[in-house]
């Protein structure tokens, strides 16, 4: 076999793809195994969504490539999407440019804006895609700490100490992942402050707006927010569209242009019938958002007795399709995640999976069944 590429040295498969591997194998030998470890939603889209592919695919025309930028039509439901829901007025024709899936976006800004040797700084507990991708690309990642005793909010006073002379990108991601702590006025505002007195990118990753959160904030909604920060957005969360792959880059021309140069060397445009089953999904009324969030509200109420069952302590203030819980003290997070799938047939996440700062704490989701969910607790509750 030929050598691998040095990126590769500090590059790891996806803990998901690795864990979900022993997960199947655990399945295929007869145990039960409940996955609460993922947030793939179960819920399927709204019927409209799907008639609108389905009718889409019966036009004989449309089997061809498609525009780089995505249908006009796409990139006009996308703006009227971020005016209805956040308030943000952008331009279809400059300002938003329609992914397939938000994950490659994090890989186009970062081959777009990153040299070998540039920094970026990486929220400590935070979505490992953002870390891996910056080494992928030569980059080097800086971690910032997000810790509870500061509501998991970025502490400035903590960052202008660091040395920023190489940083050209900060990520950002609010209602964050995996803590699901919301977003507030004052940090979009230091956030950008700071990015600006820095010349840093910031990029907000920003799928979870509408999952138990009756107040969706977009950066861009903020003042001079456009000057430095982009928005990362996706259809996979907030309308049950996960395998479809589609998201969105919101933000300034300047900054979109340069992606474009990226992105149009590494696909071939987004399948028109999933164009047309998003446009139908970014038309849908809040009552959307409301009625499948009483499924997670159901959920979430089991869960909480899951982790009140196994002695662990959470913020039910927090949003998003997660619950992160910190742990009792005396064990860890692999411990636990360990202790869960082998004794009691039940995946979890470790906090340790988003950095040195989840240590002690665990991830659920909550995008399980009710029956399962129940079954859950009665596994755990059994001693």
């Amino acid at each position: 076999m030929v050598s691998v590429a040095d990126r590769l040295n500090d590059v790891k498969e996806y803990y998901f793809s690795r864990k979900l591997r022993e997960v199947a194998l655990l399945k295929s030998k007869g145990k039960p195994i409940i996955s609460l470890g993922i947030g793939s939603p179960d819920l399927a889209p709204d019927d409209r969504v799907s008639e609108a592919l389905s009718n889409a695919v019966d036009k004989r025309t449309i089997h061809g490539y498609q525009s780089y930028q995505g249908l006009p039509e796409l990139r006009e439901a996308m703006v009227t999407f971020y005016k209805t829901n956040f308030d943000v007025v952008l331009d279809s024709n400059t300002e938003v440019l329609p992914l397939m899936g938000s994950k490659e976006g994090i890989m186009h800004v970062s081959m777009a804006f990153l040299n070998a040797g540039d920094q970026v700084l990486i929220p400590n507990p935070g979505y490992p895609t953002y870390s891996s991708v910056t080494r992928l690309v030569g980059a080097d990642p800086v971690f910032y700490d997000l810790v509870e005793k500061n509501n998991w909010l970025p502490n400035f006073e903590e960052l202008e100490k660091l040395d920023l002379s190489k940083v050209k990108i900060m990520w950002v991601n609010y209602p964050h992942m995996p803590t699901g702590v919301k977003s507030n006025d004052e940090m979009f505002r230091s956030l950008i402050s700071f990015a600006k007195k820095h010349s840093i990118l910031l990029v907000n990753d920003n799928p979870y707006s509408f999952v138990l959160n009756d107040h969706p904030v977009s950066i861009l909604g903020y003042d001079g927010a456009k000057e430095v920060a982009l928005e990362l957005n996706s259809m996979s969360k907030s309308f049950n569209m996960a395998g479809w792959r589609v998201g969105m880059f919101v933000g300034a021309k300047k900054y979109l242009d340069e992606i474009l140069k990226v992105k149009s060397n590494m696909d071939s445009g987004m399948f028109y019938g999933i164009q047309q089953g998003a446009i139908e999904a970014l038309s849908l009324s809040k009552e959307w958002f409301q009625n499948i969030n009483k499924h997670y509200y159901r959920r979430r109420k089991i869960v909480y007795q899951i982790l009140d069952s196994m002695d662990c302590v959470y913020d039910r203030s927090h949003v998003g399709m997660f619950v992160w819980a910190k742990l009792p003290i005396g064990i860890t997070s692999e411990q636990m995640t360990d202790k869960m799938l082998y004794d009691k047939n039940v995946f979890i996440t470790p906090g340790t999976v988003f950095g040195s700062n989840g240590e002690g704490y665990i991830r659920l989701s909550l995008c399980v069944s009710e029956e399962h969910l129940e079954q859950v607790l009665v596994r755990v509750k059994a001693k």
